[in-house]
């Protein structure tokens, strides 16, 4: 049995992903602004509250709840912020939103859940193809991709400073997947995959992948967008 914190639950994958990982019997804290989609189900083993990655009195919460699980196995940061927009319409305002989820959001949640994780930990971070260099770029995505492409430095970063005592550090740069999110994005495309097939991949990732990873951004995706 795992203990296990994702972020992003209302909705999508983390939605699909608390499911999974409660059938599997481990133990998950889904954290998310609205906790209530997660609540809902009443799954044995879940606890889910009100968290917002840009709240920094939130992880304080989080902190006093952690007290009670000996260790965090794995960390999976999947909560995002998505801007589609005119980069000259884009204000810095806006610009700094999103990067306060998809990259303080992620380095403040991981440095929060530091102390609870051993070397056998996985900090899992979900970026997205729009991130990496060189692939397809779209108009209107400069916030939300570059935000993406700095978390996957960030995970390089974090993976060098802790590999001598752990946790493992990688992150998945996914393509389409039928999400909400994808939506607001690509209105009217229809992605190859559901969020309930890419969470099946991300959790067993999350459990294993950092037997054979370390500090490595993986492709996941079978299409452009």
């Amino acid at each position: 049995m795992a203990n296990v914190i994702i972020t992003g639950t209302s909705r999508g994958i983390g939605f699909e992903l608390v499911k999974l990982f409660a059938e599997d019997g481990h133990r998950v804290l889904a954290l998310s602004r609205n906790e209530k989609p997660v609540a809902d189900l009443n799954l044995e083993g879940v606890t889910a509250f009100p968290f917002d990655l840009g709240n920094t009195t939130d992880y304080h919460k989080v902190s006093k709840f952690l007290e009670g699980w000996e260790k965090v196995d794995v960390l999976i940061n999947n909560a995002g912020s998505l801007l589609n927009k005119p980069f000259l319409e884009t204000t810095t305002q806006e610009f700094k939103t999103v990067y306060e989820v998809n990259v303080f959001g992620v380095a403040e949640i991981t440095r929060t859940v530091l102390p609870k994780m051993n070397k056998k930990g996985h900090v899992v971070t979900i970026s997205s193809m729009g991130g990496v260099q060189g692939s397809m770029k779209f108009a209107g995505l400069s916030a939300y991709s570059s935000s993406k492409g700095a978390v996957i430095t960030l995970t390089e970063l974090l993976a060098e400073e802790f590999k001598e005592t752990g946790p493992s550090f990688n992150v998945l740069a996914l393509g389409a997947v039928q999400t909400e999110m994808l939506e607001e994005a690509f209105p009217g495309y229809q992605a190859p995959l559901t969020a309930l097939e890419m969470a099946h991949y991300i959790k067993q990732f999350a459990l294993t992948g950092q037997q054979y990873y370390n500090g490595k951004l993986l492709q996941v995706s079978n299409s452009t967008p």
